[in-house]
């Protein structure tokens, strides 16, 4: 028998410049099977609103122009968190809880919009919905720059915040070449543990001498050897760094001793840091940090990306009509010249937890730049160009009661 229900959104983690993508396609999609689904949520800043009973219901005529503004509307439009849950084992309450909203608003559909912490969050609801006696269909959407949810080909928000990375980077090296004498420019990328959006630097015109990735140990004096030897060619040098590189013991080389609410070290500043030491060394230098820019430049978002993102969401609503829980939307890419992705369901258990990395192969031979795999691979995730509204100069943003 066909369950009917209302349909609860969420989103999760840091925001990418698509996730409202996804928000648009999922309620878009939601909009369209009002014989099954009868009314649509969202919860505000994710989990802590469905704990706090705070939820946004939506009103298809009264919203529909700020649903449509999510597709170039950056950061999450509808609050996000970083609230890890445990399991339900040991903290029954808080799952009762939410089992209580649910039942309260009757939520038969669930869709939550993160990263890899988020999907383990979705998990563990999904396993407890499954031994209590309430039906609901939960599903998870991907999204995430730094790339690195496995099983999926790519994230939606990589190819974006790849493309402001690529084409930031370029523009920086123009800048710089227009001495006859320049610097070390080190540039300090997003990527805690894995160099996917790092690796970007290289997709552009100008391209970096030299790529460092969390991946690969970091070691300051062979680091410091060849920017002297690329300085002394070249009079300028290039260098684009990830937050997350560490020495060969597993350190950080920058953090700043703190952690966040999912236990990760506060990271930041290894691009000074470098920039610093290379100038005691004698060299002249300057350090740039592209910080939250990279993740929510909606004004250079890759079409791809967006088209994707929309349709991971619309996916993800279709799935869970099917009666489809316990999994979250993936990319499948087709083999081929050609660029061509079609989504499909992977297991939450499988997803949550783990990490992906890059590929050894998609590294040159002395591991400090990119080769050609990593261009064919990543080089469709950005492009297109989006086409966004304006108003007085400036791009329009969505604008939800109480945000």
């Amino acid at each position: 028998m066909e369950i009917s229900g209302n349909a609860l959104y969420g989103q999760s983690g840091g925001p990418t410049s698509v996730i409202n993508s996804s928000a648009y396609g999922l309620i878009s999609e939601a909009f369209r099977h009002k014989d099954r689904i009868g009314k649509v949520y969202c919860s505000r800043y994710g989990v802590d609103g469905i704990i706090s009973d705070d939820l946004i219901l939506l009103d298809e005529g009264k919203d529909k122009e700020n649903i449509s503004l999510l597709k170039q509307t950056p950061g999450a439009a509808f609050g996000s968190t970083r609230r890890k849950l445990k399991t339900y084992k040991e903290d029954g309450k808080t799952y009762e809880r939410i089992l209580e909203i649910f039942i309260k608003y009757n939520i038969r559909f669930f869709f939550y919009n993160g990263g890899n912490d988020s999907m383990d969050t979705i998990n563990k609801l999904n396993e407890y919905f499954k031994q209590s006696s309430y039906k609901c269909f939960l599903i998870g959407i991907p999204k995430t720059i730094d790339n690195d949810l496995v099983i999926t080909d790519h994230c939606p928000g990589f190819g974006s915040a790849g493309k402001y990375v690529a084409n930031s980077f370029s523009s920086i090296a123009a800048d710089s070449s227009s001495y006859k004498t320049g610097r070390v420019n080190i540039v300090e990328i997003m990527g805690r543990e894995t160099g996917f959006l790092t690796l970007c630097s290289a997709l552009g015109r100008r391209r970096p001498d030299l790529i460092y990735i969390p991946e690969v140990p970091f070691d300051i004096d062979e680091f410091t050897e060849k920017v002297r030897k690329i300085y002394l060619e070249k009079k300028v040098c290039y260098v684009a760094v990830s937050e997350g590189i560490k020495d060969s013991q597993g350190n950080f080389i920058s953090a700043l001793n703190t952690k966040d609410s999912f236990n990760h070290a506060q990271l930041g500043g290894v691009g000074a840091y470098l920039s610093s030491y290379l100038a005691e060394k004698g060299f002249k230098t300057r350090a740039i940090e592209f910080s939250l820019v990279q993740r929510s430049a909606t004004y250079i978002a890759s079409l791809s990306d967006q088209k994707e993102a929309i349709s991971a969401g619309s996916f993800a609503c279709r799935s869970a009509l099917k009666g489809r829980s316990g999994s979250m939307v993936a990319f499948k890419r087709s083999p081929g010249s050609r660029y061509k992705v079609s989504c499909f369901l992977a297991p939450l258990d499988k997803i949550g937890g783990q990490t992906r990395f890059v590929d050894a192969d998609m590294l040159n031979s002395s591991k400090d730049n990119v080769s050609q795999k990593f261009i064919d691979y990543a080089l469709p995730l950005i492009k297109g160009e989006i086409k966004c509204l304006y108003a007085d100069g400036t791009i329009r943003f969505s604008s939800f009661s109480g945000r």
